[in-house]
């Protein structure tokens, strides 16, 4: 199977690292144009020189702060306004660690635009053309939390869930116009996000960092981390057209882990 994107527009955010990296590079190999979306302009750019680009691709980029949200609309209103898009992958870093208690109302809503505000906006700005043209695949990067919320993940925990049933009760709404809505439950990485989060464990539990990422490891019955260029393989098949008939559904990456949570 051979999956080609040649002509498809893609855009992906938090694009300059980790998974959404990973998720850029594998859509420009497959042929996509990408539009990368992050807040540091010298990495978009360093990331725009690192993807596939043959002749008919266009690679874009759009710096922005996903933790504001009203610019956040402003910005991605200006900039996609009359723009093709098939393809989105909804992506952001994740909110800061901690528990119930000690998190208040407004760190809740700070993760609530953060994690599910700019993932509709960014949808349903582009949805009208896809549902126009009879085709469109929205992607969303979640975690397999939303299964079994991992400690001290709290904000995160919380809004992911939120994303999984809006984007199921969504899939159901778009499906007659070609478009599918997938959510992708991501277990644990090499990336930096894993790194952090395994060393503000250490902190908290006093388990020297080395330890604990080996008993993370071994925990997950792959006995590794996934490598993130695994998740861009994921990523390009979920956008692709074999993957039609694939819709509104939460699929686990994440090397059996979740069966064992």
């Amino acid at each position: 199977m051979n999956i080609n994107l040649k002509g498809y527009r893609a855009v992906v955010g938090g694009a300059t690292s980790g998974l959404g990296l990973a998720t850029a590079h594998q859509l420009a190999k497959s042929g996509a144009s990408v539009t990368l979306i992050a807040r540091n302009k010298e990495k978009l750019a360093d990331t725009i020189r690192s993807l596939d680009n043959s002749a008919d691709q266009d690679h874009q980029s759009l710096a922005i702060d996903f933790l504001d949200f009203d610019s956040f609309k402003v910005e991605t209103e200006k900039f996609f306004t009359g723009k093709k898009v098939d393809i989105l992958v909804n992506n952001t870093n994740g909110p800061e660690a901690g528990s119930v208690l000690q998190k208040t109302t407004e760190n809740y809503q700070q993760a609530f635009d953060l994690l599910f505000k700019t993932y509709h906006h960014l949808s349903h700005l582009l949805l009208k053309g896809m549902q126009e043209r009879g085709y469109g695949r929205i992607l969303n990067v979640s975690s397999v939390t939303v299964k079994e919320p991992i400690p001290n993940l709290i904000l995160s925990n919380t809004m992911r869930t939120a994303v999984v049933s809006w984007a199921k009760s969504l899939s159901r709404e778009v499906a007659p116009f070609g478009v599918t809505v997938n959510t992708i439950l991501t277990g644990s990485f090499e990336t930096e996000r894993i790194e952090s989060i395994i060393k503000n464990q250490s902190k908290e539990t006093g388990v020297d960092f080395k330890e604990l990422l080996q008993q993370k490891k071994e925990a997950i019955p792959a006995k590794r981390f996934g490598q993130p260029e695994e998740y861009g393989y994921l990523a390009a098949f979920l956008a692709s057209p074999y993957a039609a008939y694939i819709n509104g559904a939460s699929i686990p990456i994440d090397g059996a882990a979740l069966n064992c949570l």
